[in-house]
């Protein structure tokens, strides 16, 4: 196990360097959150809401 003066080194350089990377990049890091649906259940609530879909049905753009 790390000792306690190179957890607190870690834990500091981790800070500092969130700290001194921009807002802006930050965000654009994060990747979007996917809906709770295909988190819990993966691709089955996805496959019913296309079969779901009517088939003659088009998308509009």
């Amino acid at each position: 196990m790390a000792s306690g003066d190179e957890l607190v080194k870690y834990i500091t350089e981790r800070v500092v360097t969130y700290i001194e990377t921009p807002k802006e990049e930050r965000r654009r890091k994060s990747r979007p959150k996917e809906p709770w649906a295909e988190k819990w259940f993966g691709m089955i609530p996805l496959g019913l809401t296309l079969m779901k879909r009517e088939p003659g049905r088009k998308r509009k753009r």
